[in-house]
């Protein structure tokens, strides 16, 4: 597959595959901000229940507009990095698994720069509605003579952010970003390739659509939850506004240390199964676009060069 197509494939897909799963993610944004004491949310489901009683079947929706502005960028950059450097380390004889993993690891590292921001914006605009759902059901979680405030839009968000702290107001969490994408693409790449490989009928030619599909899922979910425990120290990191009763946190490490010592080892499993949960379609639906080649499809409207 041409890396045009390629791409065009990964943005396409992320589109639907954001649209598909966003409630989830905001399901699994807010169950990771909870803290002990300040408990809104017992499950995925009690969450999205509450959501759309609070907030209206859109309130579901919040950050998606970021999400869906970003993901194509983030995709191209992620496929674009992996592709490039299998072709290169893949020069000198046969792909490794620890040049796979490699591979991934760049892939991871390049995305970062578009992932980091996208994140902080849309974590802040996800767990809006659950302050103000604290404020409303629990008022003993909030600080007394705190004003309601209107939900800020994601360009009032960012504005805001610049007018702070400048692009690193942006990049908050971008440590615990990188340890969370970087680990998860070298899960991914090397699990996916290997899981379809088995699925092969012949040495040369493709898997069947339904190997690829599955290989998706699988290594989607398996890399989804090895990296569960700095995904909930990234959203804690990167989450700006608090109730009074919860922990606010320095760095990585310090919010390790307060997540140990108050909510103890099972808080960094939280969201787990909703992370699972949106990355597994998102994988599967990314493999049947590329199976259907919809950018192929697309490219072949195109002029064509002549020599």
């Amino acid at each position: 597959q041409n890396l045009p197509a390629k791409l065009i494939n990964g943005g396409i897909a992320g589109l639907i595959g954001v649209t598909c799963v966003f409630p989830i993610d905001l399901a699994k944004t807010r169950l990771q901000n909870q803290q002990n004491g300040s408990r809104l949310y017992t499950s995925m489901s009690d969450c999205l229940i509450k959501t759309i009683r609070s907030e209206g079947y859109f309130g579901m929706y919040r950050g998606a507009a970021v999400n869906l502005t970003l993901v194509t960028p983030e995709k191209a950059i992620k496929l674009a990095a992996n592709d490039f450097f299998r072709q290169h380390l893949s020069k000198d004889g046969k792909l490794t698994l620890v040049k796979e993993m490699l591979a991934g690891c760049g892939a991871g590292t390049c995305q970062v720069i578009v992932t980091t921001p996208m994140e902080m914006l849309k974590i802040q605009l996800q767990d809006a509605g659950r302050i103000a759902a604290q404020r409303k059901l629990m008022p003993e979680t909030v600080a007394a003579g705190t004003v309601e405030t209107k939900s800020p839009t994601a360009m009032q968000l960012t504005r805001q952010l610049l007018r702070e702290k400048g692009i690193a107001g942006l990049y908050k969490g971008l440590g615990a970003t990188l340890l969370r994408d970087v680990p998860f693409s070298i899960i991914y790449f090397p699990l996916f390739a290997n899981l379809n490989n088995l699925g092969k009928k012949d040495v040369d030619g493709p898997a069947p659509f339904y190997v690829s599909f599955i290989s998706g899922c699988l290594a989607g979910s398996t890399a989804a939850v090895a990296v569960n425990p700095v995904d909930v120290i990234k959203t804690r990191l990167q989450s700006l506004n608090r109730a009074s009763t919860e922990d606010t946190y320095s760095g990585v490490t310090d919010c390790i240390r307060k997540i140990m010592r108050n909510e103890g080892p099972s808080a960094f499993l939280k969201g787990a199964y909703c992370r699972a949960l949106v990355i597994a379609p998102l994988f599967g639906i990314a493999q049947v676009i590329y199976f259907l080649g919809v950018g192929e499809f697309i490219l072949s409207f195109m002029p064509k060069k002549h020599d």
